[in-house]
């Protein structure tokens, strides 16, 4: 799916997504990534089975007032434990499949949200 959205200068949107890749901005990403309003990250987390706490604590020093976990091409939820960091930080989780995670981010982020977007990409 392309979106056509008018965006504001400095601002990342996510502009497209397909089977495997969102386009922020118009640029192509196909591996996982943590997008911010500010700036693109690439998450070292590789695979919904390779979350531990540590990727969660990476979210929190972002200080976000909510995070948008999308899980990839099928909705899953991380066990509590492993989000943990999030919770003791009072940063709100969502948690989504990939494609429904970019459509909220958008929506966030031009309402000024301090939103963190958390993509997977299997």
């Amino acid at each position: 799916m392309k979106f056509d959205r008018e965006t504001r200068a400095g601002v990342n949107i996510v502009t497209g997504y397909g089977e495997g890749y969102v386009l922020i901005n118009g640029e192509r990403h196909e591996r996982s990534l943590i997008v911010v309003p500010d700036r693109v990250i690439a998450w070292e987390a590789s695979s919904f089975k390779a979350l531990g706490e540590e990727h969660f604590a990476g979210l929190a020093a972002l200080a976000p007032e909510i995070v948008l976990l999308g899980t990839g091409p099928r909705l899953r939820f991380p066990h509590p434990r492993l989000t943990q960091p999030l919770t003791g930080a009072r940063i709100g989780l969502e948690v989504m499949d990939l494609n429904a995670a970019c459509r909220t981010y958008n929506i966030l982020v031009s309402e000024d949200r301090r939103v963190a977007a958390a993509l997977l990409f299997e």
